[in-house]
């Protein structure tokens, strides 16, 4: 893979906020701060191969079957779910959603990648994953903008046609006129982006859409049944948050209500495969698989002398720790106390100073297109640069 150096677009800022991405340069953290930096950065670009991008496709298509895989056998096998510290008044309304095979919308993989070696599970954000937009919409109209006309210049995306066929086939599972809500928390421009965007890809689909701040969420005592700010019953939802705080919330009791068929998106089966417990159970279902990294739920001697480990529930590379021989590295966060998982350390790929990631993603249970981001540390967080790519 090349770094390439190349000109910002003249106003591109005012381009990217007309296409709906206000904060491309400030790290958005969960918690709603801003803090400055450069986030969105047009000034490099990285250049694959077409059949790097075929060897992406394909693990990502392998690593979400293998997923799959480890969810049915976490489901058939309860106990594992009390190690993912998932709470076990909800084990049932997890496996019963499983065995439903309540839809899915969507995933990134998080994967290490130098171009020549197998790419590498570093994680799965299967519940709530950001960068949709910067992949979806500003990385493919910087590729119009930058190399329009100019021979086999093409991008790994295909994420925005893909969502927008998923809703389709949602909506034939729906009752024809219920609107599907969409749901993001108060205070946090990133989230709202996203959640805004994704509400667009299902008007497009033909969906009627419907906006609520997940605070505004309310339950009918009477009805039995979540509601909307106008009283009406909530039958379908996406929410961009959580399982485990949906689980930790007030409000969560009510999911386990026998007459609320309230249908989530992503449902509830997610939670499984969005905590990095997920990971040392792939790695027991299928060790040695070239697609993954060994990992553990305690230090073990076949990490070798270089590993990282991570909370379960951890968010945006919080919390983290490397152990390597003369390159420790940390990150804070308030993730601190959670269980870890110890995996070991991946080779980023390293171009220009810079440890590379990629964002790999998955609609409707197929690859669709990735984002890079780079950081000069070994641990990517929500501040470290996104980048657009192209292949030829």
């Amino acid at each position: 893979m090349q770094r390439t150096a190349i000109d910002e677009r003249p106003n591109w800022k005012e381009t990217v906020e007309s296409q709906g991405f206000p904060f491309h340069t400030a790290g958005v953290r969960p918690d709603g701060d801003i803090t400055s930096g450069t986030y969105w950065n047009e000034r490099v670009y990285y250049e694959l191969t077409s059949a790097q991008v075929d060897e992406l496709e394909d693990a990502t298509n392998e690593l979400h079957a293998r997923c799959l895989d480890a969810v049915g056998h976490m489901c058939a096998n309860p106990d594992l779910l009390r190690k993912l510290a998932i709470p076990e008044a909800f084990h049932a309304y997890i496996i019963e959603s499983w065995k439903r095979r309540d839809p899915s919308i969507y995933g990134r993989f998080d994967l290490a990648y130098d171009g020549k070696s197998p790419p590498k599970l570093l994680e799965y954000n299967g519940d709530t994953p950001t960068t949709l937009i910067e992949t979806s919409v500003i990385q493919w109209h910087w590729l119009e903008d930058r190399f329009r006309g100019k021979p086999a210049a093409d991008q790994f995306n295909s994420v925005h046609e893909k969502l927008i066929e998923a809703w389709k086939n949602l909506s034939t599972k729906m009752s024809k006129g219920t609107p599907l809500y969409f749901a993001a928390i108060k205070d946090n421009v990133e989230e709202y982006a996203t959640v805004e965007y994704l509400r667009d890809t299902a008007h497009q689909a033909g969906l009627k859409t419907e906006f609520i701040y997940l605070q505004d969420l309310g339950w009918d005592s009477a009805r039995k049944v979540f509601v909307g700010n106008d009283g009406q019953p909530i039958n379908y939802c996406f929410k961009l948050y959580p399982w485990e705080w949906m689980f930790q919330e007030e409000f969560g009791q009510h999911l386990l209500t026998a007459a609320c068929d309230t249908g989530f998106i992503e449902p509830p089966w997610k939670a499984v495969l969005s905590n990095k417990g997920i990971l040392p159970i792939l790695w027991e279902l299928f060790p040695e698989h070239p697609n993954l990294l060994p990992a553990f739920w305690q230090e073990d001697p076949r990490l070798g002398d270089s590993y990282i480990v991570k909370p379960i529930m951890g968010r945006e590379g919080a919390n983290m720790r490397i152990v390597s021989p003369g390159a420790d590295a940390a990150t804070d966060g308030d993730y601190g106390d959670q269980p870890m998982i110890y995996q070991k350390l991946a080779s980023l790929g390293i171009r220009d100073g810079n440890h590379i990631s990629i964002g790999s993603w998955v609609v409707a249970g197929e690859a669709a297109g990735i984002c890079v981001r780079e950081d000069t540390s070994k641990i990517i967080v929500d501040k470290s640069p996104l980048v657009p790519h192209i292949f030829r």
